[in-house]
């Protein structure tokens, strides 16, 4: 095999491993993960108890983009054994903001008085929680936990007002993850 060994990855004890080509699935506890990497540049192979990912060039961008492709792979280990959770908060000086959960969806009611509420979609398995002004997203994948927060963040965006007078909207305040207890 031509190519370069990049990293391997430890799948730990109780994370079963599902890898077909550029496909994973990893699974335990009854959380499962999955991803389709599109690149064609890269290996990944299983090894008892690890997963390598092996360049096929050693040009620099490509060896960069199997790093990132590891990175993903250990988030989605990390994933099934606890959840990740970003904390969001309601802010508001002008009009009071109403924030409810509806079939898939975060509408926000009265953002700076406007008459039609806006809406921000809930990718995959993340679940919101919202109490008063604090808005709680978890979920076991990392990018569909954050790209929801994010979409309600787009979604408060003011436009057309100047935004250090106007600062309503709903801001992220932190992120974290949750391992499970054992």
């Amino acid at each position: 095999m031509t190519g370069k060994l990049i990293d391997t990855i430890e799948v730990p004890k109780g994370v079963s491993v599902d890898l077909r080509g550029n496909d994973i699935k990893v699974s335990a506890g009854g959380k499962e993960n999955k991803r389709h990497f599109k690149s064609t540049e890269f290996i990944l192979k299983q090894n008892g108890e690890g997963i390598e990912v092996w360049s096929k060039h050693q040009r620099k961008d490509l060896v960069a983009e199997c790093r990132t492709v590891a990175s993903h792979i250990r988030n989605l280990i990390k994933g099934v054994g606890g959840d990740y959770v970003y904390t969001l908060e309601v802010v508001f000086s002008h009009f009071p903001m109403n924030v409810s959960v509806k079939d898939g969806f975060v509408e926000i009611n009265n953002l700076a008085g406007a008459k039609h509420p806006r809406r921000a979609r809930i990718i995959g398995k993340s679940k919101v929680e919202v109490k008063g002004k604090d808005i709680t997203v978890k979920g076991p994948n990392k990018e569909e936990v954050g790209q929801t927060a994010a979409n309600m963040e787009q979604a408060t965006k003011i436009r057309g007002k100047d935004v250090r007078i106007y600062q309503d909207g709903i801001y992220i305040t932190g992120k974290m993850h949750e391992a499970k207890a054992k």
